[in-house]
């Protein structure tokens, strides 16, 4: 898959500039699948050149013009038929930290406890983020009650995806930092 379709996807929300895709990005899609603002850039330019978005300038007093972007219906029937089929693959994880933890033999524990932590907070760091776009979305409904009258509840299970992501890998450093400690003593 290409950035093509997390963009179109993201245009599902309704016009948008570039920054505000990029911060889109940021908080919802960069979790599985991330984006610099050029790359954003870039295929925006791209997807205007083959008609799935349309741009317009906005005139802007005391800044840049600034250039909004919507899906036309090619784009949207283009990424509903996307959506329809399934993945070519399943998702393969990359992950370098995995990695250092499959060598952590080799550097230590105090190395590994290091790199452990490390990944605990940015993992807490993200789920305050995702709890307060889940605030957001819910705007004091229920979880029930925003599932059952959203107009779109894509966003919604994207972001329920990357809140038990992280929550899963905050457990996991937990159990792994409690293994380096057990094992203290044996170092």
């Amino acid at each position: 898959m290409s950035l093509k379709y997390a963009v179109l996807a993201a245009l599902l929300e309704g016009e948008a500039s570039g920054y505000e895709l990029s911060k889109v990005f940021d908080v919802s899609l960069a979790n599985f699948w991330p984006a610099t603002p050029q790359q954003l850039y870039r295929e925006l330019e791209r997807l205007a050149r083959d008609g799935l978005i349309e741009a317009r300038v906005v005139q802007q007093e005391r800044r840049p013009n600034k250039r909004l972007f919507t899906l036309t219906e090619t784009g949207r029937r283009e990424l509903s038929a996307f959506a329809a089929e399934p993945p070519h693959r399943p998702a393969a994880l990359r992950d370098e930290f995995l990695i250092k933890i499959q060598a952590m033999d080799t550097a230590g524990p105090e190395a590994t406890r290091a790199l452990v932590e490390e990944r605990m907070s940015w993992a807490r760091g993200k789920l305050a983020r995702y709890e307060r776009v889940r605030e957001n979305f819910l705007d004091g409904r229920t979880e029930e009650q925003y599932l059952a009258e959203a107009d779109r509840i894509g966003p919604y299970l994207t972001l329920m995806g990357g809140i038990t992501l992280e929550t899963d890998t905050v457990r996991w450093c937990e159990r792994v930092l409690a293994v380096l400690q057990r094992r203290a003593p044996l170092s």
